[in-house]
């Protein structure tokens, strides 16, 4: 009878997680699904927005190759992230995460004295949850800057095309 409960325990929660997960990249269609959006600050300078569920790394990467797309459309070779904005926390990846606790204890209730071990197993069954990764970029041509966040824009896209 556990092994049952522990199994339709586990199988719910692959479904829920199942149910909230990254969407196929693309524009964002509704204000709050998922997908990029981007914001013209001035002529070569954008902020770029993508929402997503799960992990903050993947949607991050997204976001990345949103700036290198952008970049190259407006007719530019690079550009730099001059701030950056994740919306997210580490373990958002939700689904089911097992946790043990172990604890021992006595105490006095009544007439009655107890004492005894005990072993706990908990689940996170929240599932994914949203989060999401802006960039504010500057774009510019010819050689790309020696700086640490500064990107080649046609790299980045040959980088992360496949893992979309």
């Amino acid at each position: 009878m556990k092994r049952l409960t522990f199994g339709l325990i586990a199988a719910s929660a692959l479904a829920l997680s199942a149910c909230a997960s990254l969407a196929p990249y693309g524009p964002q269609q509704s204000a709050r699904g998922q997908g990029f959006s981007e914001q013209q600050i001035e002529t070569n300078r954008f902020r770029v927005t993508y929402n997503g569920v799960g992990a903050p790394g993947p949607v991050a990467d997204r976001a990345l190759f949103r700036a290198a797309q952008l970049t190259v459309d407006q007719g530019y070779d690079w550009f730099e992230v001059t701030q950056r904005w994740i919306d997210g926390r580490p373990d958002s990846a939700g689904g089911v995460r097992p946790s043990v606790s172990i604890g021992a204890g006595s105490g006095r209730y009544g007439g009655w004295s107890t004492s005894g071990v005990g072993v706990g197993l908990g689940f996170d069954l929240s599932g994914p949850q949203p989060t999401s990764t802006t960039l504010e970029i500057v774009m510019g041509r010819g050689a790309k800057p020696d700086r640490p966040a500064a990107y080649d824009a046609r790299r980045v896209q040959d980088a992360i095309r496949n893992r979309l």
